[in-house]
């Protein structure tokens, strides 16, 4: 009995719907599937759910939205790292979303861990296992901006709260705040990412 125990209690993998078996302390590139990333993420809730809509709004449309802002911030940008933008934060797809508070009590071994699997996710698609400082600070400042349109529009912050917490607002039209900031189902979810990610990643 307290060997089964102890082989339960050791268990640092997740079986994906693909049949991939991904390590969490040792994750390989060749266990990473976009298909995983996009249903896991579309399932996966921002703000622990805390938002208004009919359906959650999910860390798969806040990636998308993400990109969105870096698009309008730095309509430049090679593609390579707007396809960074999209996977910034697709760790999530196996650990969930913690939101920034609970993040902070759990310490630096959360960060390891998140750091390791998008080290692999990243070079799995052809990016740098380590983003450069420039391209991983355009993309927290879009992440920012993203989260004040979150945090104003559907989690009921105010404005000079979410100021004060996560910058300015980025200034997208009306039309894109209305697609982006309108939560979706998660089968719309899923989809739309892997629109974009075939987009990005041909």
């Amino acid at each position: 009995m307290s060997g089964k125990t102890s082989t339960v209690a050791s268990r640092a993998w997740q079986r994906m719907l693909s049949g991939r078996r991904l390590d969490l302390l040792d994750p390989s590139p060749l266990d990473i599937e976009i298909a995983d990333i996009a249903h896991g993420l579309a399932r996966v809730a921002r703000w622990n759910g805390q938002t208004s809509g009919a359906h959650i709004f999910s860390v798969a449309q806040h990636t998308l939205l993400v990109e969105a802002v870096m698009r309008e911030q730095m309509p430049r940008v090679d593609v390579t790292f707007r396809l960074a933008a999209l996977l910034h934060d697709a760790p999530e797809y196996v650990i969930g979303d913690m939101i920034s508070p609970f993040k902070a009590v759990l310490g630096g071994d959360y960060k390891v861990v998140e750091k390791r699997l998008l080290s692999a996710i990243h070079i799995r698609f052809g990016l740098p296992a380590v983003l450069a400082d420039t391209i991983t600070k355009a993309i927290k400042a879009a992440d920012k901006g993203a989260a004040f349109l979150e945090a104003t529009r559907l989690a009921g912050f105010s404005e000079s709260e979410a100021k004060r917490l996560f910058g300015g607002d980025p200034g997208l039209s009306a039309a894109m705040e209305q697609d982006y900031l309108t939560p979706w189902t998660a089968a719309r979810a899923e989809k739309r990412f892997l629109e974009r990610f075939k987009a990005l990643h041909p």
